[in-house]
């Protein structure tokens, strides 16, 4: 048998219409600016699929803007993003794409951040305000955002990840499911961690300190 939340059940706390087209977009595009790391000054959105078709309709141009604007799903001003990304000096661009996406509810956010570093995410909204994160600089990874993940960039090189699994455990940090994607071997990889406890600032600085090889830290 089965086992369901209630958020699966009820649905998530938010400013309509739809869990898949709305909720989800936001959480999608909140989830990409915590990616970026930094203060967005231009986003551009590329919808597909279904996200494209009905997008309008739906308000999920409006969510993804709202989401990269640090908006929860629930937050009253999502009608108003275009608007409030106007007054906060952010500029924003979308493109609703006939591409024929893997996941018809796809949206790929390309985020310039406020010293020019470009990060580009692509996620999907899988269904009741759950999201999916598929890509991260061009890089096929997979997480949802359910729990709290630590996503590490870091060479591809002996040691990095027993490191990392060490210095969690001396913390008493349980790792729920743990996935490493790379380019090649030897190049740039990724290392999501979604964890059963926050990983707290101390902690993410002691795992910098502590182990070799990483280039980038961020927890989403």
């Amino acid at each position: 048998m089965e086992d369901f939340s209630v958020f699966d059940i009820i649905g998530p706390r938010m400013t309509g219409p739809s869990s898949s087209h709305t909720a989800g977009a936001v959480r999608l595009s909140h989830i990409a600016r915590k990616i970026a790391g930094e203060d967005v000054a231009e986003a551009a959105f590329t919808l597909y699929g279904s996200f494209a078709e009905t997008g309008r309709g739906h308000g999920t141009d409006k969510a993804l803007v709202a989401g990269v604007l640090g908006m929860d799903p629930d937050d009253p001003r999502i009608k108003e993003a275009f608007t409030v990304a106007r007054e906060m000096g952010v500029l924003v661009s979308v493109e609703f794409s006939d591409e024929p996406p893997k996941h018809p509810n796809t949206a790929r956010i390309v985020i310039t951040g406020s010293t020019g570093q470009i990060t580009e995410v692509v996620g999907q909204s899988v269904g009741g305000g759950n999201i999916r994160i598929s890509e991260i600089n061009g890089l096929a990874v997979e997480f949802s955002g359910e729990y709290p993940t630590l996503i590490i960039q870091h060479n591809d090189q002996p040691g990095v990840i027993a490191e990392v699994s060490h210095v969690l455990a001396q913390l008493n940090v349980n790792i729920a499911f743990m996935r490493v994607f790379r380019h090649g071997k030897g190049e740039d990889a990724y290392m999501t961690i979604e964890t059963d406890q926050p990983v707290t600032p101390d902690m993410q600085s002691m795992i910098l300190r502590l182990c070799n090889g990483i280039n980038k830290l961020f927890v989403v």
